[in-house]
């Protein structure tokens, strides 16, 4: 009977739909692997055509590009190691399986399907894939390994199955998304599943960006009672051996490798980098450029964009209006200085003064409002646009959760742009996140990169005199607070008051969520940081006129 299996996590980076590529990654990691003295490679979730491939998954020349793929990988690594490779398989009535398979000796030895498709949040597996009648069981090396998929183990039946035909070992290929809670809700359902079965576990999670999603890694391995044995690096790609060896109580790790997790402000940070630089270099553009206006918001963008990609594929433009004051300017100029980033400077004067006289015959009569603000914001936004065009740089928006939560952005203006680093987080979190950074180079830039003046001094979008954001907006630390109660939560309004926040208030920042739907609907992509993000997670309609009330 075998007593020593060594097993290799593949942390890789694929990128939905590059078939060839990918395969290329696996042959390397397979090849990393042999090296490293592996009986068996694990990948993470649909690793060949990448994850989530969405409605790609439904083309049948996809689906044969796939197997073809698998069929070949299988001959280029028939004197490496055995791997178990996950890919898209031919399903009944055109919908294809969420697959992995086995390859060895040159041959695709066996394939299975997963069984539990997840259709919520981010989620929407049911509409797209066919549904496995169970896990896959496999033998390696003369141990047999149970092989459930992602989901496969946030409910309990497929374990079970695979624990009672059988399974010395689960080896779990992961496609889940980065959020907050996300690694401590992976490794509290990994126990459950383990106590359930008595069987340890080697869990592989992919990394890298994705559209809104970012895969964070952070794959581990944990023995049959529950303790943690591997833990491998969030954000960053490894392929990394666990040693087991069977005793008298079953398979056990006796070597592997462990880090330490990000947590807070850093993690969040962390991903903001990640989803930019693979949204950026997988789209297949040279740089971005922003507009830089002196607040926090395109500050800490600017900083991510240079840790992302580089100070030298990065390009700044302050876009002065009669309104911003010295100290923006001052401070819009320090910050891309720290970041090494270039920054230029073209005031919008003289398009305002040539808006404003072509409009005068029908504004005439007409007092000043927030027309004349949204023309300055779509002044920029033209402008903007147009640098991005001549340069090829992909333009950065830079607008924050709690402003697009509540529509304080310009369509066609503040709001062009082709990604957001920061579109699922509160302002509240912005400083948070800023004043880490501030703290810490974790990609080799300047320590403090932010001017202090621009973390302390009041928000403002400066298209007025004196205009803060709190002139129309509750301040931000009770803003963010009940938009987390409505958006996250879903609660209603009487428990958000009674949480000591004021009902009117309440009622009217409910009303502004709801009546900015439709420019949210228009916004940008960006990163997924918390539970509940604009878009994939969140869909209502334009039109809703439903509206909870307080009591009383």
């Amino acid at each position: 009977m075998p007593t020593r299996l060594v097993i290799a996590s593949v942390q890789a980076n694929p990128t939905v739909g590059d078939i060839t590529g990918n395969a290329a990654l696996a042959r390397e990691a397979i090849a990393e692997a042999t090296r490293l003295g592996a009986d068996v490679a694990l990948f993470s979730e649909l690793f060949l055509i990448g994850y989530p491939p969405e409605d790609l998954a439904l083309k049948p020349a996809a689906v044969r590009a796939c197997q073809n793929a698998l069929e070949q990988l299988a001959k280029d690594t028939a004197h490496e190691c055995a791997a178990l490779v996950t890919t898209l398989w031919p399903g009944p009535g055109g919908r294809p399986h969420n697959a992995v398979a086995l390859i060895q000796g040159g041959a695709v030895r066996g394939v299975s399907f997963k069984a539990d498709l997840p259709n919520y949040g981010v989620f929407d597996e049911k509409r797209i894939f066919a549904v496995g009648d169970e896990p896959g069981l496999y033998e390696v090396a003369g141990v047999r390994l149970g092989v459930p998929i992602c989901e496969d183990i946030w409910g309990r039946w497929p374990c079970s199955v695979l624990a009672s035909r059988g399974a010395e070992m689960l080896l779990v290929p992961n496609g889940s998304p980065y959020r907050r809670t996300a690694d401590d809700e992976r490794l509290d359902v990994a126990r459950a599943r383990v106590a359930e079965t008595g069987l340890p576990m080697v869990y592989v999670n992919q990394v890298g960006g994705q559209d809104e999603l970012v895969f964070d890694g952070g794959s581990f391995a944990m023995q049959s009672d529950g303790a943690l044995c591997m833990s491998l690096p969030m954000f960053e790609t490894a392929v990394a051996c666990s040693t087991w060896e069977k005793g008298p109580a079953g398979w056990r790790c006796v070597s592997a490798p462990q880090t330490t997790w990000p947590r807070g402000p850093e993690e969040i940070y962390r991903a903001m980098v990640l989803g930019l630089r693979d949204y950026v270099r997988k789209s297949g553009f040279p740089g971005v450029l922003l507009g830089l206006s002196g607040g926090v918001d395109s500050a800490i963008s600017l900083v991510v964009a240079r840790d992302a990609l580089g100070a030298e594929n990065v390009r700044a433009f302050m876009l002065p209006s009669r309104y911003t004051s010295r100290e923006s300017l001052e401070d819009a100029e320090a910050c891309a200085t720290a970041s090494g980033v270039r920054l230029d400077e073209i005031p919008i004067s003289p398009a305002v003064g040539a808006f404003d006289e072509m409009l005068k015959p029908q504004f005439a009569g007409l007092p000043p409002d927030i027309t004349e603000e949204n023309i300055q914001a779509r002044i920029r936004g033209v402008t903007l646009m147009a640098l991005s065009n001549k340069f090829g740089l992909m333009l950065l928006t830079t607008g924050n959760k709690s402003e697009m939560a509540v529509g304080y952005a310009t369509l066609y203006g503040d709001m062009c742009g082709g990604y957001n680093v920061l579109k699922d987080i509160y302002k509240v979190d912005v400083y948070a996140v800023s004043r880490w950074r501030n703290a810490n180079t974790p990609y080799g830039g300047a320590l403090a990169p932010i001017p202090e003046r621009i973390l302390t001094k009041a928000p403002s979008a400066e298209l007025r005199p004196d205009q803060t954001d709190q002139d129309s907006l509750p301040p931000y630390e009770e803003l963010d607070a009940i938009l987390h109660g409505l958006v996250e939560e879903e609660a209603t309004l009487d428990e958000i008051v009674a949480r000591g926040f004021d009902g009117p208030t309440v009622e009217r920042v409910q009303r502004l969520l709801y009546s900015s739907e439709y420019k949210r609907r228009q916004a940008a992509p960006g990163v997924k940081i918390g539970g509940k993000a604009f878009g994939r997670d969140r869909r209502y309609p334009l039109v809703n006129k439903f509206r909870d009330k307080v009591s009383g």
